[in-house]
Parts: C-alpha cells; structure tokens; sequence
C-alpha cells in the first residue's frame, strides 16, 4: 500500500503534508503536489494533516489512475520538503471538483 495524492490538491497545495512527512516523499508540481509511491512507507501521517481530504491510501477503489500520476510526476518533478505558501484562492478552490480536466498543469514546481 502507498498514498496518492487526488485531484482534490489542484490548485490548493496546501503543503502541511509535505511538513509531517519523515522520509520527504513528496514532489512538487506547479499547482499539486504529487507521492512517490516507491519511496512513501505507509505511515499515512500525511492523510490527517490534508486540509482538502487529497490524500488518500492506493486500495481505495478507483485510484489507478492517480497512482500512476503519482508515480509519473514523482520522477520529473522537483522534491518539496519544506511548507510553502498556499495558493491565495486554494479555499475557494477546495470545494469545486473534477479538477483535473480544468486546470492540472504537468510543469514543474520550484521544490525547496
């Protein structure tokens, strides 16, 4: 078992995840954040702290497609291991859905 992050982080990346995490399996992109499955222990300490409920463990059903974003975007994108700041509008963001379709960018972010 690993966790992934969903669309759910889109445009919120709100990065308190990123602090509580004690191997820094997180990576960065230019609107989410994204786990590398091969590198996350399963300690699900991230899942709690997500304050758009994105995070969520890969034997939910229906998250194959997100495990491999996670896997993909985990070896192009840079490493995060600080918190920085939230977008400004990721409040109004968290409650919209279908996220991905609208606004998923595959560029980078800047990592720390």
């Amino acid at each position: 078992m690993t966790y992934v992050v969903t669309d759910a982080c889109i445009r919120c990346k709100y990065m308190d995840c990123v602090e509580v995490c004690p191997v820094d399996c997180f990576y960065e992109g230019e609107n989410m954040l994204v786990i590398n499955p091969s590198e996350c222990i399963d300690c699900g300490v991230c899942e709690p702290e997500c304050p758009a409920e994105a995070i969520l463990p890969d034997t939910e059903n229906g998250l194959e497609k997100w495990l491999e974003l996670n896997r993909t975007y985990s070896e192009e994108w840079p490493n995060i291991t600080q918190k920085g700041d939230a977008p400004a509008d990721a409040d109004a963001m968290k409650a919209e859905t279908d996220k991905f379709d609208k606004y998923f960018s595959p560029n980078p972010g800047t990592g720390s």
